[in-house]
């Protein structure tokens, strides 16, 4: 599937600005942004909901816009379920069924399939009341399955389940797309929903799509500061470029010296070319950096070495985070995994003195800012 210069207006308000993207045959495709970004409209128009007021959409070559949902090659798995209250699990399974005039006996053999595939064999007979948040989705996810799509579109299909019930049936809405082996494209604003399921993601904010890539590429390697923050948590500083020197290296890599305002002199290596002078954005991930009660021994040139006081320990059993208070003005968030027994109780605590470091490889320059 190809997009290509999809833009869309509610009156005033831009939703959509020429969104330029190629989902592949059987990916799980993830849009990933806040509320009112324009993933569920991008959503809506790949299902024939809406149409685009430029741009096309198109299926092995093929422009869909203006086909009607139900031309189209593509399944929508709603956030309310849409389930049909009078009829039970199995005629809302085979409501599609029904409409094509398929056979008794095949409508039978194919919604009893489709049951064993949401794990909901011996539940036919029930209606949506009598089901759980969790079993109501399987539903709606079989019943969108049977027509056998070539796509199956997800609209935050979890939102409405508590934590625990959600990671569960990401889990298995995991395992469903491995068995069938469509493509699945999957909105949320649950970064960590993203991150664990897809192949690649869309990140959207304002009708913009800022950053296509695998799950790794997002988080390590951000392309916007909003990209940076949105995906996990992270400390983004705004620097400017002391000085950029060449690595001996295969591949174009660069030691480069930032000043920082609220840190000082940090290095970080990066495969853009940049010059002394330029405002940039850089960021490292809580989790990268070492806290110790002790300076660290390394005589290493690439590591980054400050001194901090403990404002803040946040224990939360397999982990802590930090919020040290460096050169008593700004607070570095670190975590520190518990990974051994002798983890089990934090030995840093509220206002002790700490160092902090990490490599120059572990940061990453987000954004060179216009001069």
């Amino acid at each position: 599937m190809v997009i290509e210069g999809v833009s869309k207006s509610f009156g005033d308000f831009k939703v959509l600005n020429n969104i330029g993207l190629g989902i592949h045959k059987g990916e799980f495709f993830s849009l990933l942004g806040p509320s009112g970004c324009g993933k569920t409209t991008l959503l809506r128009i790949i299902a024939g909901f809406e149409n685009p007021d430029v741009g096309k959409v198109t299926f092995d070559g093929t422009d869909i816009v203006g086909l009607p949902p139900d031309q189209r090659q593509s399944n929508t798995v709603f956030q309310n379920y849409a389930l049909f209250p009078h009829l039970s699990v199995f005629e809302n399974v085979a409501f599609p069924l029904r409409l094509k005039k398929v056979s008794k006996p095949e409508i039978t053999l194919k919604v009893s399939e489709y049951l064993k595939l949401v794990q909901l064999e011996g539940h036919g007979q029930k209606k949506p009341n009598q089901l759980s948040g969790g079993q109501k989705q399987r539903v709606a996810i079989a019943r969108a399955l049977i027509n056998e799509p070539r796509v199956l579109l997800l609209d935050e299909p979890l939102s409405a389940l508590d934590a625990k019930l959600r990671q569960h049936m990401l889990i298995e809405l995991d395992q469903i797309h491995d068995k069938i082996g469509i493509t699945f494209i999957y909105v949320t604003h649950d970064q960590q929903e993203a991150l664990s399921v897809s192949d690649r993601i869309a990140v959207m904010n304002q009708g913009d799509l800022l950053q296509v890539g695998t799950p790794h590429e997002i988080y390590e390697s951000p392309a916007t500061d909003f990209v940076a923050r949105f995906i996990g948590e992270t400390n983004l500083f705004d620097g400017a470029v002391a000085s950029a020197t060449l690595l001996n290296k295969p591949q174009l890599e660069f030691m480069v010296e930032l000043d920082i305002p609220e840190l000082g002199r940090i290095k970080v290596t990066t495969v853009d070319e940049v010059t002394p002078g330029q405002s940039v954005s850089f960021t490292i991930r809580p989790e990268k950096i070492l806290i110790s009660k002790e300076k660290p021994a390394t005589k290493r040139e690439d590591i980054n070495l400050f001194q901090g006081v403990v404002d803040e320990p946040i224990y939360s059993g397999f982990q802590t985070k930090f919020y040290v208070k460096v050169r008593d003005k700004v607070l570095v968030r670190v975590i520190k995994q518990h990974a051994k027994y002798s983890d089990e109780g934090p030995d840093i605590v509220w206002k002790d003195s700490v160092f902090l470091s990490w490599s120059a490889n572990d940061g990453y320059i987000v954004e060179v800012k216009p001069s």
